[in-house]
């Protein structure tokens, strides 16, 4: 009850930053039409930023440290040396915010002569502070577990370290020793990892205040890297066995000689299972915050019709956000463990062995498995 309490008040905590939001996407309304913008305002909420918005003003956010590369070198000053269309000079080179007629929009940039440059950008923005603040939950609540067990041995923990510990188990003992067998030691590491560290992501990106906000895995470059990461380990430690049935699959030989079908068609397979990853992780979260915020920005769309519209608008509008924002914690959940479930089965193609190592068996489980997924 405790927990679906705090979830209900951290949604509150997202309508008192609704106005800001509203005003200040391309002024809040557009002055001819006199309508909120709603794509510019949801499409800046889930993007990245140089700031980390305060929710109550979203005009005032918290600083964080830009270092770009320019033309004469290193530069590192703050982000709030640029907000609001300011300009920051650090000797002879000058920098902004591009703004929305640049084909640089919300980046920052180098000028030079009166045009616009991009400079090499390392900064830390919302979504690499997100990051960091995400792996560092990760790591705290692993050695939590461990420092527990350390000091009390077998005993079972409770609360929070109980809570990490019971997913480690429902993880490991129902998904990868299964699928990997023998070798699921030897995986287990990484797809907890990957696990814990998206769920962590997930559920920060439904948190509207500091340290929460940043929509990660909403974004396709973080989902990319992780599956990029899969396919790499996939590969790079395959077995003889699964590149053979890659690159001369067991095939009537016209299906690979001379014209090479099946092992295009294995190469094809190989290089879309990352991309399934990624997509997959990346459409239902974007989905959900983007849902939500449609749902909360009726109530400013709707406000032009009169108070009694608006007032019943406003009760549909929090009654059905509230209830897409449990089902996104539930999403959050089987979304790392879909992520990390689909991880232990492709790399489980990788370990397949032939039948003269007596390991073939462990391989048709595993394609027994993706068979039942795509199911």
């Amino acid at each position: 009850m405790k927990k679906l309490l705090a979830i209900i008040l951290s949604f509150v905590f997202l309508l008192p930053a609704m106005p800001c939001m509203a005003a200040e996407a391309h002024g809040g309304e557009d002055a001819e039409e006199g309508k909120v913008d709603a794509k510019e305002i949801i499409f800046e909420h889930l993007g990245d930023r140089y700031g980390w918005e305060v929710p109550f003003c979203h005009g005032k956010s918290i600083p964080l440290p830009i270092i770009v590369w320019g033309h004469d070198g290193l530069h590192c000053f703050m982000s709030s040396d640029v907000e609001h269309g300011r300009t920051y000079v650090d000797g002879d080179a000058t920098f902004k915010v591009a703004g929305a007629d640049s084909e640089y929009k919300g980046k920052i940039v180098e000028i030079i002569d009166g045009k616009e440059y991009k400079p090499w950008d390392i900064s830390i923005t919302k979504n690499v502070l997100g990051l960091f603040i995400a792996v560092a939950l990760v790591i705290w609540s692993i050695l939590d577990v461990a420092r527990w067990h350390k000091r009390n041995g077998y005993k079972a923990p409770r609360k929070f370290t109980g809570a990490v510990e019971t997913l480690i188990t429902f993880v490991y003992d129902g998904v990868i020793k299964p699928t990997l067998k023998d070798r699921a030691m030897k995986f287990a590491p990484y797809l907890l990892t990957v696990f814990f560290f998206i769920l962590y992501m997930n559920l920060l990106g439904l948190i509207v205040v500091f340290p929460g906000g940043a929509n990660l895995t909403g974004n396709i470059a973080v989902t990319l890297v992780l599956s990029v990461f899969t396919f790499l380990l996939t590969n790079v430690i395959g077995t003889k066995h699964y590149w053979k049935e890659i690159l001369w699959p067991d095939v009537p030989l016209w299906l690979k000689f001379p014209i090479p079908i099946m092992p295009v068609i294995e190469i094809f397979g190989a290089l879309t299972k990352p991309a399934a990853l990624t997509v997959r992780l990346f459409a239902n979260m974007l989905g959900g915050h983007m849902i939500i915020l449609v749902l909360t920005l009726l109530i400013f769309i709707f406000a032009a019709m009169g108070p009694v519209v608006t007032g019943g608008m406003t009760v549909i509008s929090v009654g059905f956000s509230v209830f897409m924002l449990l089902i996104d914690v539930l999403v959050s959940f089987i979304q790392a463990y879909v992520f990390t479930m689909l991880s232990t089965i492709f790399i489980s193609f990788g370990q397949e062995q032939g039948h003269d190592e007596g390991a073939h068996g462990g391989g048709h489980h595993a394609k027994t498995a993706d068979q039942h997924v795509a199911g």
